[in-house]
């Protein structure tokens, strides 16, 4: 593998614009797509991974359905439910796109999972952040800033990655004829609650709340909180993470709200969608309502990202306050001087 990373370093250190992309199944991501195309899939495969300990280390190029059949097979999962988009998936883009499933509210986002990670800077050079525990950080943890950066500050080689054990029993609740402010109400309701919620989701008027943990533990919560039991939820919140679910079909642009939980209805006139307890929730508007959306939403005190479809001139995420966009800025000088990996795709 040694001469596939010394391939990157003489492509990253031609000074041209590198374009980091591995199966590709989420280049619609994010701003534009510039630079020759530095394909991650042949530095693949899993480099360590100890069940008992929880945690697996893999290559950028290992697809992401590899790592996951490896866990299942000992009974582990990846946590945070990183949606494919694709069969090409790979482990480099989840971490690099920072995008977690219907899990994420109760067990956490992608980079509350890193550990520690390989990557190429913008030099060309090898550096090496974090490691392979939970506790092996002092100071800023930089592995976990790579998460959610879309391959803008480096080219990441290798990645620890904390597992967590599957849960014995899941079972999913659905109430039906549920209003809007209502679903909200109960869903932070339960989140106050002693009950082993793992996702939940609002649409159109069907609350759906899975369960997940020890035999008893479910058993308990459907006799305390009534409602239906799905039958094969698994499909249903597959659907859900890989957006495959009938709310996500159409062309309208989509877009993703990010609020506190405890917000009541966002009146927007648009079809919307609800999860991680209230604090996802997805938005089918036209592409000439991001200045009312985003100004909506942020007296709500969250944020909007235009994640699917319509004018990216409009800009993708949430434009940055001024001391925010100044530590983006330092940031990538630091470790891309040149502005070498994927230019404009955030900003």
């Amino acid at each position: 593998m040694q001469n596939i990373v010394e391939s990157f370093q003489e492509r990253i250190r031609s000074g041209r614009p590198q374009r980091i992309r591995g199966g590709g199944t989420k280049d619609w991501y994010g701003q534009r797509l510039e630079g020759d195309i530095l394909d991650t899939r042949d530095y693949t495969g899993i480099v360590d991974y100890e069940p008992t300990e929880l945690v697996i280390t893999a290559r950028c190029g290992t697809p992401l359905a590899e790592i996951e059949a490896a866990l299942a097979e000992r009974g582990q999962m990846l946590a945070f439910e990183p949606p494919h988009f694709g069969p090409g998936a790979t482990l480099g883009g989840a971490i690099a796109s920072g995008l977690s499933g219907p899990r994420r509210a109760n067990s956490g986002a992608v980079r509350d999972f890193v550990l520690g990670c390989k990557l190429l800077d913008g030099k060309g050079d090898v550096l090496s952040f974090g490691g392979q525990v939970m506790k092996n950080v002092a100071g800023y943890d930089v592995s976990r800033l790579l998460a959610g950066s879309l391959g803008t500050l480096g080219l990441l080689l290798e990645v620890s990655v904390k597992v967590l054990p599957r849960a014995p029993r899941e079972a999913t609740l659905v109430f039906d004829g549920v209003a809007e402010v209502d679903a909200i109400r109960r869903l932070n309701e339960w989140a106050g609650q002693p009950l082993p919620v793992s996702a939940s989701c609002w649409h159109d008027g069907m609350l759906a709340l899975r369960l997940s943990g020890a035999n008893a533990a479910v058993d308990a919560a459907i006799r305390s909180l009534g409602g239906d039991v799905m039958p094969d939820c698994s499909r249903f919140w597959a659907s859900l993470r890989e957006q495959q679910h009938a709310f996500f079909d159409g062309d309208m642009p989509l877009w993703r709200l990010s609020v506190p939980s405890t917000v009541g209805a966002i009146v927007l006139g648009s079809p919307q969608l609800i999860e991680w307890g209230g604090a996802q929730r997805w938005l089918r508007a036209p592409g000439d309502a991001a200045e009312r959306i985003r100004a909506t939403v942020a007296a709500c005190g969250g944020h909007a990202t235009l994640f699917r479809g319509g004018d990216k001139s409009v800009g993708v995420f949430q434009p940055l306050v001024p001391a925010i966009a100044r530590i983006h800025e330092r940031l990538k000088a630091g470790f891309d001087p040149a502005g070498i990996f994927n230019p404009g795709r955030m900003y």
